[in-house]
C-alpha cells in the first residue's frame, strides 16, 4: 500500500518538471529578421530541462551561440557553438543565461538575436501523496487520517 503512494509522489513530480519545448519566434515568426525577440523572450519564463528549436532557412540565417561580450557587439568571432540546418534543437541544461545571434552580417544589428535566462525547474506545489486503507482504497487528506486510524488503529507516519 505505501507502495502505491510513493509511486503516486513520484508521478507528481514528474509532472511538475516536465520539460517545456519553444520553437523561437513562435506562433508568430520563426528566427528572422522580423520577430521582436526581446518581446518574445520576456513573455517566457525557460527552465533547465527545457528546449529551444531555431527554424529557419538555412540560406539565408544560422545560429550561433556567443558569450556575453558577442551577443552585446553583435560578433560571431569567438562562438561556443554554431548551428547551420535550418531546424536546431537546443537543450537548456543548466541554469545561468545563454545568448544566440544570427551570424550573417548585419543580422543581429538588426535585432536577430536572444538572451535565454535558465532559472531552475520548476517544481510548483507537490501535493501530499494519498495514502491507502486497510481495504486499499486511495484517500487523502485530514479525513483519511481518520479513517486509516479508525480502520488500523494506529497512525503510521512515512
Amino acid at each position: 500500500m505505501a507502495v502505491a503512494g510513493v509511486l503516486a509522489a513520484v508521478a507528481i513530480a514528474q509532472v511538475a518538471t516536465a520539460a517545456t519545448s519553444y520553437t523561437v519566434g513562435a506562433p508568430d515568426g520563426l528566427w528572422d529578421m522580423h520577430t521582436d525577440y526581446a518581446e518574445w523572450v520576456a513573455a517566457r519564463t525557460f527552465h533547465r530541462g527545457d528546449n529551444i528549436t531555431f527554424t529557419y532557412s538555412r540560406e539565408l540565417h544560422d545560429v550561433v551561440e556567443v558569450g556575453k561580450a558577442g551577443y552585446d557587439a553583435c560578433s560571431s568571432a569567438n562562438n561556443v557553438s554554431a548551428f547551420r540546418s535550418g531546424n536546431d534543437v537546443v537543450a537548456l541544461t543548466a541554469v545561468g543565461t545563454r545568448y544566440f545571434l544570427c551570424g550573417l552580417t548585419g543580422h543581429c544589428d538588426s535585432g536577430m538575436k536572444i538572451r535565454v535566462d535558465v532559472v531552475a525547474a520548476s517544481t510548483g506545489p507537490v501535493a501530499a501523496p494519498p495514502t491507502t486503507s486497510a481495504g486499499g482504497n486511495v484517500v487523502a487528506g485530514l479525513g483519511a487520517l481518520v479513517v486509516t486510524q479508525a480502520l488500523l488503529g494506529s497512525i503510521s507516519v512515512w
